[in-house]
């Protein structure tokens, strides 16, 4: 069945996902926040900027109008930076209807809270079990070219989750139904901070046995938050958790793997940025923070905090990392009473 859809946010995965959405027949409107970035799409009918070489359907609208974005929509999906999504919640309160479901792609943790990006949408909007999250190896690169793809829509409602995974499956875009939405969404936040620690191990020029202990350890850490806020443990085990740490950890496309590559290389965080967002920068500190308040030990992501926000020289921080006190690896992964 057609669906009339809003896509708010204009960047790679909002592009990616409209451009799904919209090939498959939905009705689609995109939004984007600048005007002027509106018109140029309207115009090359192209996303130089973050999809190149992927052109858009004449049938996608696109807007700069958040209400235009949102009224009437059966399906409003939000694929803004994570920092933006309160904000964006906000403005578009007064034009969305109760019966409307709401998508969260965006993959991130609100500073001041420590929300997840659902949690904020429910908080602002209300309609929890009319929110689903998607969360998986989900390139926008690939999924933006018909590259075979799966991914996870997480609802409190399985009723919710299995709408979305009516409106968005396609023989190239795979969806599969969870409703561990603390996990997924975590997962799909925290693996960011891993990426970026591979982008740093491969910038200092080690190996493959470096890279795959970062990424086994950097799952156990990243299980072991969620599991102290209320996932289950397999979660970290499917698509939304090693499947998008393997895609993020392992390939130059990744925005937070280019960012630690760089900060490897010995580059600032200044230069490395120029205007991008890398979510992983945000979330490491974030989730520091967060894990020290819940009494979780997450020395990688601890390490890369040190590095990004106090300066520590990388090299030293692997070190430190290899030289840690000696533990058991189950038990290190499970969380003590």
């Amino acid at each position: 069945m057609t669906k009339k859809i809003g896509v708010i946010g204009a960047g790679g995965w909002g592009t990616a996902v409209a451009l799904l959405l919209a090939k498959k027949g939905h009705k689609v409107t995109l939004w984007t926040r600048r005007e002027e970035f509106c018109r140029h799409l309207e115009k090359y009918r192209e996303n130089t900027v973050y999809l190149p070489g992927v052109f858009l359907p004449v049938g996608l609208e696109l807007t700069s109008s958040l209400a235009q974005a949102v009224t009437g929509m059966d399906l409003v999906a939000f694929a803004t930076p994570a920092k933006a999504v309160r904000q964006t919640a906000q403005a578009i309160r007064p034009h969305l209807a109760q019966e409307t479901i709401l998508v969260s792609l965006s993959k991130g943790l609100e500073r001041e809270t420590f929300f997840r990006c659902s949690q904020v949408l429910t908080q602002v909007l209300g309609l929890s079990q009319r929110t689903v999250v998607i969360s998986g190896p989900n390139h926008a690169e690939e999924v933006a070219r018909d590259i075979p793809t799966a991914t996870v829509a997480a609802g409190y409602s399985l009723g919710a989750a299995q709408e979305v995974q009516e409106v968005f499956m396609t023989p190239k875009f795979r969806v599969y139904t969870n409703t561990d939405v603390i996990g997924v969404e975590l997962a799909g936040a925290l693996k960011n901070i891993i990426a970026l620690g591979a982008g740093v191990v491969d910038g200092l020029g080690f190996g493959d046995n470096t890279k795959a202990t970062l990424v086994t350890r950097g799952l156990a850490e990243m299980a072991r938050l969620g599991l102290k806020l209320g996932a289950e443990n397999i979660t970290f085990a499917g698509l939304a958790g090693i499947g998008d740490l393997i895609a993020t950890c392992t390939s130059k496309q990744s925005r937070n793997w280019q960012a630690g590559y760089a900060l490897g290389k010995g580059e600032s965080l200044a230069d490395i940025r120029h205007g991008q967002v890398v979510e992983g920068v945000a979330t490491t500190l974030t989730a520091s923070i967060l894990a020290g308040k819940m009494g979780v030990d997450m020395p990688i992501t601890d390490a890369l905090r040190q590095v990004i926000f106090q300066g520590k020289s990388p090299l030293l921080a692997v070190s430190d990392l290899m030289i840690r006190d000696k533990a058991h690896e189950i038990e290190d992964i499970l969380p003590r009473e």
